[in-house]
C-alpha cells in the first residue's frame, strides 16, 4: 500500500472489492458486500475503488460516486482454480488493497489483502455442510488466514474462534459487526402489511423463522418445541418458515409430518425484502434456534421492525440480541415452548422486549461498519 505510516498525509489508495458472489447467490455475504460498498462511498470520496463484478452479471453494485468504477472478471466465484486465475486477472489493476468478502483470497493481485470471515461453521460442525462446501472452505481456511494481511470478523465470537482454533495473531483480526438492510428501519403503512398477510393467507401474531433451511438452523428442535406449545397451552398461531431450501433439509419436512404439524407449519420461499419487513411487523415473535451463527441478521432485522426475538445462546447471537432478546439453550425444546408461550401471551414482557429491541438495533450501522473497514484498508489496527 502506498502509505507511509509515519507521514502526516495519507496517499490515495486504489481499493478493489470482490463483488462476484451476488451473481451466484444473493445471501448474507452478498448483502454484506453490497451494503458495505454503498456505505464506503458515503464516507470516502478520496480513495479510488474498483468493484469487481462477474462478467455475466447484468446488475451493478456501484454507488453514484465518481471515485467508484466497475470492472468485470472472467473467473467465476468458488471455482477450483480461483486462487490462481483471479490473481492473474487482478495483477494489471495494480491494487493497493484487495478486499475479499467471502474470505478466500487469490495468491496475488494486490499489495495488501483484507478478508472477511463470517463464521467457522465448517470447522465446528462439518456434519452440517455438504461434502463440496466442506472441501472448499475447510480445505482453504488455514491458507487464507495466513495469506491475508488483515482479517475482519463479523463478531467477537468469530474473532475468538480464529485466535483460539486457528492460532491467528490477535492483532491481525478485528471485530467489525454488520448491520441490517436500511429498509427494515423504515415505517410501513398498515395497509401494506395487511396486503402481504392476505397474499400469503396469514393471520397476525404468528411465530416466524427466517433463514436458509439447513442443519445448523436446528429446526427439528424448534418443531418439537412448537408441538409442545400447541399441546400444553392455548396458543395456536402458525409457525412460518421463511427461506430457501439449502442442503440436508429433508429431515425438517419429515419432522413436520412425524409431529403431525402439516396444517400449522408453512414454508415460504422467494419472499422479497419489503414483504419480509411486513412479516416482521406482523409476527408475534422471531425465533432463531441455530446451533451456530456468525452474526444473525434476522434477529437484528426483526428488532428494527418491533418484533420480539428469541435466540439460542450459541455463537454470536447473544452479541446481536443483547438484553433485548431471550437467550435459550438450543437443545431444550420444553424451555423454548415455555418462552414462546410467555412472549405471545404476556403483553408487558412483549412491550419491554420491543422497546429494548429498538434500542439494541440502533447500535449496528453500516456507517460504523464502513469506518472500521476503511481503517483496515489503511493498515490501522483497532
Amino acid at each position: 500500500m502506498r502509505n507511509d505510516r509515519r507521514a502526516t498525509t495519507i496517499l490515495v489508495m486504489h481499493v478493489g472489492i470482490d463483488a462476484r458472489l451476488p451473481f451466484y447467490q444473493m445471501g448474507g455475504i452478498s448483502q454484506y458486500t453490497i451494503h458495505l460498498v454503498q456505505a464506503l462511498a458515503e464516507i470516502d470520496a478520496a480513495d479510488r475503488y474498483t468493484i469487481f463484478h462477474g462478467r455475466k452479471d447484468g446488475r451493478s453494485y456501484l454507488p453514484p460516486s465518481a471515485n467508484f468504477q466497475r470492472r468485470n472478471l472472467w473467473t467465476p466465484s468458488h471455482h477450483r482454480l480461483e486462487r490462481y486465475t483471479l490473481a492473474a486477472e487482478l495483477l494489471p489493476h495494480r491494487l493497493d488493497v484487495l478486499h475479499c468478502p467471502d474470505f478466500i483470497p487469490p495468491t496475488a493481485g494486490a499489495r495488501r489483502t483484507v478478508i472477511t470471515i463470517h463464521d467457522l461453521n465448517f470447522l465446528f460442525y462439518p456434519e452440517f455442510l455438504t461434502a463440496e462446501s466442506l472441501r472448499y472452505y475447510a480445505g482453504q481456511i488455514d491458507w487464507a488466514v495466513q495469506k491475508a494481511d488483515a482479517i475482519s470478523a463479523d463478531s467477537h465470537t468469530t474473532r475468538r474462534d480464529l485466535i483460539e482454533r486457528l492460532g491467528v495473531p490477535p492483532e491481525k483480526v478485528t471485530t467489525i459487526h454488520l448491520a441490517a438492510n436500511p429498509l427494515y428501519a423504515r415505517p410501513f403503512p398498515p395497509a401494506a402489511i395487511q396486503q402481504t398477510l392476505s397474499q400469503y393467507n396469514l393471520p397476525p401474531g404468528f411465530i416466524l423463522f427466517v433463514g436458509t433451511l439447513e442443519p445448523r438452523k436446528n429446526l427439528p428442535m424448534l418443531l418439537r418445541a412448537y408441538k409442545l406449545l400447541r399441546q400444553e397451552t392455548a396458543v395456536t398461531v402458525p409457525l412460518i418458515l421463511v427461506g430457501g431450501k439449502g442442503w440436508i433439509y429433508d429431515e425438517i419436512f419429515a419432522a413436520i409430518d412425524e409431529l403431525g404439524l402439516g396444517d400449522s407449519v408453512r414454508h415460504l420461499s422467494g419472499v422479497f425484502d419489503e414483504q419480509l419487513a411486513h412479516l416482521y411487523h406482523a409476527a408475534g415473535v422471531l425465533v432463531t434456534p441455530s446451533k451456530y451463527e456468525g452474526f444473525g441478521l434476522p434477529a437484528l432485522e426483526a428488532m428494527h421492525c418491533g418484533c420480539p426475538v428469541i435466540v439460542s445462546d450459541c455463537g454470536s447471537l447473544p452479541e446481536v440480541a443483547g438484553d433485548a432478546g431471550l437467550l435459550l439453550d438450543p437443545e431444550d425444546a420444553p424451555v423454548w415452548a415455555e418462552a414462546l408461550a410467555r412472549v405471545l401471551t404476556d403483553s408487558d414482557l412483549r412491550e419491554g422486549m420491543i422497546a429494548r429491541g429498538y434500542a439494541q438495533a440502533q447500535r449496528f450501522t453500516w456507517r460504523e461498519t464502513a469506518v472500521k473497514t476503511l481503517a483496515l484498508y489503511r493498515g490501522e489496527t483497532a
